[in-house]
């Protein structure tokens, strides 16, 4: 089911103990995020986190609910509760809200009239691509677009979510980047002996990137190689939807096509859950586990730099690190988390 509720029912403060600095937290707010596979959400509540906020999401009677995970009578967390009818009940005293966050009982006092204080701080939250997404400040529903999913010629693959200790900055970065993949994949899909990065262009559009790379690195296995046309160059076209979201779409021989979308959830500014939905019009009925295994290797790989570089945040002064020709994508998006109103080393 999928609902957009205005339902923000006060300014969120900052949170206790943030890892971002107040600029930084202010503007990611802002924005959407996924939080949660769909099929993990029902009526048993679910703990999450988002920018250092606590979040309990549920479904009541089906309809999506994504709350801050605090009772306001006495600070206990709701995903400690349980979900009758409609309702999220408090483990602590049996307080019962209803999902537009009013409180509906109070078990010790059944007769007396509730404060409108008694409300729980709940947020828009919608399910696009399999995954549940909210929006800590902000209210009309910006998610980055992948069509494909609503295509009966594709088929749709979710595969396992991966969390990542360090910086979403850093592994949106990391995915745009082509001058990595003969060094960090050449187990997985790249070759050391192919390390040359052709010229490229990015455009700056209305939403954030557009690039489009072709070369001739492989994606495929070195074991399915075969299956490569000789002489075969290799399109990937970028997309980047500031400041956390990136999407991929690589064009495989005879007209097979594989779209990624890159959409992390920043936990904190050291911890990343990252989703990645994906679909691809080809080999639609061969087995998935292959096909987790591999782009579970891939993001590994990945992950593994981000969790080592240093500084630990994604530093959008571009005096700061050294560029070469191959990183125009990531300084454009740099760029773009600047005009955003991001501070300069992106976190404290």
């Amino acid at each position: 089911m999928d609902q957009v509720e205005s339902v923000v029912k006060r300014q969120l403060p900052i949170p206790r103990n943030c890892t971002f600095s107040p600029q930084d937290w202010t503007v990611l707010a802002q924005y959407w995020y996924p939080i949660a596979r769909a099929d993990e959400v029902s009526d048993k509540p679910l703990a999450v986190k988002l920018l250092d906020v606590e979040l309990v999401t549920y479904r009541a009677n089906g309809k999506l609910v994504v709350a801050r995970d605090l009772c306001v009578h006495r600070g206990t967390p709701l995903s400690m509760g349980w979900v009758e009818g409609d309702e999220i009940v408090c483990p602590y005293h049996g307080f019962h809200y209803a999902p537009d966050g009013k409180c509906t009982s109070i078990p010790a006092h059944p007769g007396a009239k509730i404060s409108p204080k008694l409300c729980l701080t709940v947020f828009p939250a919608v399910e696009r691509y399999g995954l549940i997404w909210t929006t800590l400040s902000g209210t009309e529903e910006n998610l980055p677009p992948f069509p494909v999913w609503d295509d009966d010629e594709f088929q749709n693959i979710l595969p396992p979510t991966l969390d990542i200790n360090g910086n979403a900055g850093r592994q949106i970065e990391g995915f745009l980047d082509v001058a990595h993949f003969a060094w960090v994949h050449a187990n997985s899909f790249a070759d050391r002996d192919n390390s040359f990065v052709p010229s490229y262009k990015v455009e700056v559009t209305d939403y954030g990137l557009h690039a489009e790379y072709i070369s001739t690195v492989s994606n495929y296995t070195k074991e399915n190689r075969r299956k490569e046309p000789p002489g075969f160059k290799w399109l990937r076209v970028f997309d980047v939807y500031p400041p956390l979201a990136a999407r991929l779409i690589i064009y495989f021989p005879n007209g097979g096509t594989q779209w990624i979308l890159n959409v992390p959830c920043p936990i904190s500014a050291r911890k990343t859950r990252l989703f990645s939905p994906m679909a691809r019009n080809f080999d639609k009925d061969a087995p998935l586990e292959s096909f987790y295994e591999l782009n579970l290797q891939i993001f590994t790989e990945d992950a593994e730099m981000v969790e080592n570089q240093k500084p630990e945040e994604l530093p959008i002064d571009l005096t700061s690190e050294a560029h070469i020709a191959a990183d125009k994508t990531s300084i454009n998006y740099r760029k773009f988390l600047m005009q955003l109103g991001m501070g300069e080393n992106y976190t404290n």
